[in-house]
């Protein structure tokens, strides 16, 4: 059992660490949060992938639970909503339909991917 806290403890580590980054890297813009809408679409297709290839259950700890449950942010995208709905509704219906709809298609779209293409994880 310590092991696997372990693992998601390092990838959460990482995870949190590289959202950060990119989320600083690419939210330079006001109109829309970039980097947030970047790390939570990337992570839904790269979780998808990884739950679709049925992969050995430590490095799901490690890199689904642990670096992608920190990469994603759903906390973070519901405050930039609330601040879009306050600034400018436009943006902020935009942002839901990409983060919502986008997120389930790349969600599923990886899903299929790593059921088909033989990852070895």
């Amino acid at each position: 059992m310590i092991i696997k806290l372990i693992l998601v403890g390092i990838g959460g580590f990482a995870g949190a660490v590289s959202r950060f980054a990119m989320s600083k890297a690419l939210n330079w813009q006001e109109s829309l949060p970039i980097g947030t809408l970047t790390v939570n679409l990337l992570g839904a297709f790269l979780l998808g992938t990884l739950t679709g290839a049925e992969g050995n259950k430590m490095m799901v700890l490690l890199f689904g639970a642990g670096f992608l449950g920190a990469f994603t942010t759903f906390s973070t995208l519901k405050l930039e909503l609330t601040r879009l709905y306050i600034k400018n509704k436009k943006y902020f219906l935009l942002y839901t339909a990409i983060s919502y709809i986008g997120g389930i298609t790349l969600a599923f779209l990886g899903y299929v991917i790593g059921k088909t293409v033989e990852i070895t994880i």
